[in-house]
């Protein structure tokens, strides 16, 4: 095995994405195909830590989704504010409305100080072409650092009928995209991109409420040399402190978590663990065993793969509504627009459409018959 320095030219067009994160290695390639030779992963010298910020990943990354429900120039002034904070790692999607061009108007002048993870939801090699071409142009770079199957129902491989993966190696050789990856939200996909050796890095949710099967996942990709994305980290809103779900994730091996922000207080919290570090208190833990006591067993995550509901459901909220007026003030969830929402569950045909693109396999609406229920029920009470 040759083993080449993170700091040495031979290495740095192709480790942008190495990161020194608690000492181990997070989206690299252990084994590059770029440029076919082994490499393995040297701490990088303190001397060296000044280099360029995409050699130097901060465990505090920011997701994209959120900006695109904030006007362009909110979204780019909270992107610089992340940046100035010591975030330089920023993941967005094609899926995302107009993520990707308010995170091109924020770095377009300073593109090689930033790490950029984008995704494509295309199911056919044309497909494939068109939306790296558009994110490109929308995101004003001419290469992406890590690009994204986006949480595909199949691992893409070389040789398949969809064209994916050998368009994703063209694009690798054209300089377009630096190293292939994936998202998922469903386990066997999962589990098949890491022993597929195929993978850079895999996306999934996964935060302090992530059970074995989760954890498997992480320690197949660090045995794979692949990197590990945790989405998802405050488990689509269902977990309040910030502050807690990144100190669990700071002692994850091999673990950086994406953390979608919208409001300045919430990218406020993963800045403050940036300048003062995240220590997981006994206090911490105590929060932690509270929640997954409350939170066990089956609940929808709210990553509405399930939406659009042929009877006009939002799904994604009133399947956990019993959570959310329990987790957050429970007032902001009983006005009469939420109560319209939850009178539509009535409307359910039952027809199965919701289970069958479910990735965690729920009863979707034995769920949303159990929070109607509850939801009434406290309504109630609460008019007393």
């Amino acid at each position: 095995m040759q083993i080449i320095p993170i700091s040495s030219p031979e290495f740095l067009p192709y480790g942008r994405i190495v990161a020194e994160v608690r000492g181990s290695c997070y989206a690299a390639l252990l084994k590059d195909r770029a440029i076919q030779k082994e490499v393995e992963y040297i701490p990088m010298d303190p001397a060296l830590q000044t280099l360029s910020d995409t050699e130097h990943i901060q465990v505090q990354t920011f997701g994209c989704l959120p900006i695109q429900r904030i006007r362009e120039q909110d979204a780019v002034d909270l992107l610089h504010k992340a940046y100035d904070g010591g975030i330089n790692f920023f993941d967005t999607a094609r899926a995302y409305s107009d993520s990707e061009q308010k995170v091109g108007a924020a770095f377009s002048s300073m593109r090689d100080k930033i790490v950029l993870a984008t995704k494509t939801g295309a199911q056919t090699a044309e497909g494939f072409w068109k939306d790296l071409e558009t994110s490109l142009r929308t995101l004003k770079t001419d290469y992406i650092d890590i690009y994204q199957f986006h949480n595909p129902a199949f691992c893409p491989k070389p040789g398949g009928e969809d064209g994916l993966y050998d368009a994703a190696l063209e694009a690798k050789k054209q300089g377009k995209i630096r190293h292939i990856s994936i998202t998922n939200h469903r386990l066997a996909v999962a589990q098949e991109a890491i022993d597929s050796g195929l993978y850079a890095s895999l996306q999934f949710p996964f935060s302090y409420l992530a059970g074995e099967q989760e954890l498997a996942l992480v320690e197949g990709c660090r045995a794979h040399g692949m990197g590990f994305i945790a989405m998802k980290g405050m488990a689509g809103g269902l977990l309040r402190d910030g502050l807690t779900a990144a100190a669990w994730m700071a002692v994850q091996e091999n673990v950086v978590p994406i953390w979608g922000v919208q409001r300045e207080s919430e990218l406020d919290q993963f800045l403050q663990c940036i300048r003062e570090g995240t220590e997981l208190t006994d206090e911490r833990r105590a929060t932690i065993e509270r929640d997954r006591r409350e939170l066990c067993g089956e609940f929808c995550r709210g990553c509405g793969y399930c939406m659009p509901c042929p009877a006009g459901i939002e799904i994604n909220q009133c399947a956990r509504m019993s959570l959310m007026l329990r987790r957050a003030p429970a007032q902001a969830w009983l006005t009469e627009e939420w109560q319209a929402k939850m009178h539509q569950i009535e409307q359910c045909r039952h027809c199965g459409h919701c289970i069958a693109k479910c990735p965690y396999g729920l009863n979707t609406p034995e769920l949303l018959q159990a929070n109607y229920k509850d939801y009434w029920e406290v309504l109630a009470q609460s008019r007393k």
